[in-house]
């Protein structure tokens, strides 16, 4: 295990922010000045905001951004790593910060602020939407940097994207934009920067008002049946299928239904 005062940086503020809106976490990267990068102390802190999103029954639905308005994340901070090396920058069975490597079970939407290059990008791609903002950028330059993407980046985007688009995004190193990554389907909407916030909440917001272990158990489904073979994958949605019907909320869906009001979801 590698020192922890080698691993801790003194920050004037904290390098993750945490703020709730009712059942919507928004969780945002503040290391504005150095392209809110990557050292040991936002992988920790990032994980920890995480863990505790994911053990909250109050959190239906999870916003993931970056401070400033140039950089949602730029990856490792290569000052860090060339003073202590890269173990910080990544969470045993998390991965880089704390995210790459993790299976966040409640919807995860990524509020892109800017450029998303690298290590950015697979830190995007995990999440289950992203809204950027116009001038975002995204891309994998690892290759003209004569090394590879090695935080999820080539094994991600090749489930998110068609086999030629992402080749083409993994072996050219070249950056596209916002309105190009909505085209080739990589993510789900462009906006003005004004107007980022406010869609990647709302989008929040709208998957909330539906039940959170429905919820939750629809994203296990998609989730975790890509690669099964289909036989498997029916097993897998019996057993989540039967989970969700035995729940409070299943039986308040269809009562809320009946009675034609709004359902009072207490995610248990």
């Amino acid at each position: 295990m590698a020192d922890e005062g080698k691993l801790s940086q003194v920050a004037e503020e904290p390098v993750v922010l945490v703020e709730k809106r009712g059942n919507i976490e928004i969780i945002t990267l503040n290391r504005p000045k150095a392209g809110n990068s990557v050292n040991g102390d936002l992988a920790q802190a990032l994980d920890t905001a995480l863990n505790h999103a994911e053990e909250d029954d109050k959190v239906f639905a999870v916003v993931l951004t970056g401070a400033g308005n140039r950089v949602f994340c730029a990856g490792a901070d290569v000052k860090y790593m060339a003073q202590y090396g890269a173990a910080g920058t990544k969470i045993p069975g998390h991965g880089f910060g704390g995210l790459t490597e993790r299976y966040f079970s409640k919807p995860l939407i990524c509020a892109v602020n800017g450029a998303a290059m690298g290590g950015g990008l697979e830190m995007a791609l995990v999440c289950d939407l992203i809204v950027a903002a116009e001038h975002a950028k995204f891309g994998f330059p690892e290759v003209k940097l004569g090394i590879i993407a090695a935080g999820g980046g080539p094994i991600r985007i090749m489930r998110s994207l068609n086999r030629a688009m992402a080749m083409e995004l993994l072996l050219t190193g070249e950056g596209i934009s916002a309105e190009r990554a909505k085209e080739i389907g990589l993510i789900n909407r462009a906006v003005p920067a004004e107007a980022l916030m406010d869609t990647a909440i709302g989008l929040a917001e709208k998957i909330a008002e539906n039940a959170p272990l429905a919820i939750r158990g629809t994203k296990e489904l998609a989730c975790k049946s890509v690669d099964m073979e289909v036989e498997e994958a029916f097993e897998l949605s019996n057993t989540i299928r039967d989970r969700v019907r035995a729940s409070e909320d299943a039986k308040e869906g269809s009562l809320a239904f009946r009675e034609k009001r709004a359902p009072v979801w207490k995610n248990r």
